[in-house]
């Protein structure tokens, strides 16, 4: 079973960056499945982006051309490189991992966009 543990979160200013970090304890990194969610405070966890175990990626439309997803199979890790953030981002961000349809969720990092 694999372990998700995200970093980066954190305080910003609507317009700043943020870069977030999913790293995984597996070796088969490279077979899994991508992804990041997030979650605001009433609302129901929503996609925020994908990239495929063959680097497909997919966002949603109210990230695109903001968010950049990626991932180092050699360093087991992801990243969602976030700029031109906006108070409607704020949200606990989740890493999510999936392989022959089992997901694996990590524990969330919060993200504050606040003047």
């Amino acid at each position: 079973q694999v372990q998700l543990v995200e970093s980066g979160g954190g305080l910003v200013q609507p317009g700043w960056s943020l870069t977030l970090s999913c790293v995984a304890s597996t070796r088969t990194f490279n077979l899994y499945n991508m992804a990041w969610y997030r979650q605001a405070p009433g609302k129901q966890r929503e996609f925020v982006a994908i990239v495929s175990s063959g680097n497909y990626i997919r966002y949603a439309d109210s990230v695109k051309g903001r968010f950049t997803i990626s991932r180092d199979n050699a360093k087991n890790t992801m990243i969602l490189q976030m700029n031109s953030l906006r108070s409607e981002d704020t949200a606990v961000y989740y890493c999510n991992g999936n392989i022959a349809g089992h997901d694996y969720w990590g524990q969330g990092t919060q993200v504050t966009v606040s003047s």
